[in-house]
């Protein structure tokens, strides 16, 4: 049995070698702890850089869902206010159709007096119906146009859905076209009090009936108002869902990427001092020379 014949040589470049690659981990060590990061290119971990790339790709996307969640949210939330505030004034409208048809009581100069507060009415509504959000129109749909009503009370705008994406296959609808908030049936909010001021002028007796007609008009208003809640609910909903997917994506991202300092700081010392060993290991294999012995 032959064994291996050990040069100096071999000696030299197995320690130089073992020195090189003792400085390369003590390198990595310090990159890690000094960066803060487990990953600082892709070939430091593929499969890591892989999941990365994925959590970063989905706290992107999570990002611009809220964005558009906190945008529907200001648009249902105007549409609630805006709602809210009509419905009073509404309420005003009854009261004084209820006045102007109690016949027996309300004389001419009164129903005359009635008709004139419920014109101002009306006009607020009207006003309040072209409320905008963003300079578009609250109630208009997607109609590019400025109002969702014209001075006379007629809708303007269209019947098209402004949706908002909230999280991954969640769309939700975040405006209230005016058909659908003052209309109930053939009947809309703004002819009905048309009806009723021109009925208080001229022919009391037939307010009765228009106040049916109005509360079939308020009614729908309620549903549209409890159809906001709903949806505002639906995207109060995914935020809180996008809030706590967050926290799990940012956590698994820094498990992923980020170094545990203790345990580097421990990494980096071991690496020091290996290399300080290997230092001195090989000071003492390329000491010996020839010239040495010849001395």
């Amino acid at each position: 049995m032959s064994s291996a014949r050990i040069t100096q040589r071999l000696m030299v470049e197995r320690s130089l070698s073992s020195l090189q690659l003792g400085l390369g981990r003590l390198s990595t060590a310090q990159e890690k702890l000094s960066t803060g990061r487990v990953i600082n290119r892709p070939s430091d971990s593929p499969t890591g850089t892989n999941d990365a790339m994925r959590l970063r790709a989905d706290l992107a996307a999570n990002a611009q869902y809220s964005r558009n969640a906190d945008d529907g949210s200001s648009w249902l939330g105007q549409a609630d206010s805006t709602m809210t505030s009509m419905l009073d004034s509404v309420r005003r409208a009854r009261d004084l159709m209820v006045q102007g048809a109690s016949t027996g009581s309300a004389g001419t100069d009164a129903r005359t007096a009635l008709a004139a507060e419920l014109t101002q009415i009306r006009s607020g509504l009207i006003d309040e119906a072209n409320t905008t959000h963003l300079g578009r129109p609250l109630f208009g749909g997607t109609t590019v146009g400025p109002q969702a009503y014209d001075a006379s009370g007629a809708y303007v705008g269209d019947t098209n859905s402004i949706n908002r994406t909230v999280g991954k296959g969640v769309s939700v609808a975040v405006n209230v076209t005016g058909p659908a908030a003052f209309s109930s049936g053939t009947d809309d909010l703004f002819t009905v009090l048309s009806d009723a001021i021109d009925q208080l002028q001229n022919n009391p007796s037939a307010v009765s009936g228009t106040l049916t007609r109005l509360d079939a008009v308020s009614g729908s208003m309620r549903n549209a108002l409890a159809d906001i809640g709903t949806r505002a609910n639906r995207i109060d909903t995914a935020t809180s869902a996008l809030a706590s997917s967050k926290l799990d994506n940012t956590k698994s991202l820094s498990d992923v990427e980020n170094v545990d300092v203790a345990s580097a700081i421990v990494d980096l010392q071991m690496q020091e001092v290996a290399y300080q060993a290997a230092l001195g290991a090989t000071s003492r294999v390329l000491q010996p020379t020839l010239l040495d012995f010849l001395r």
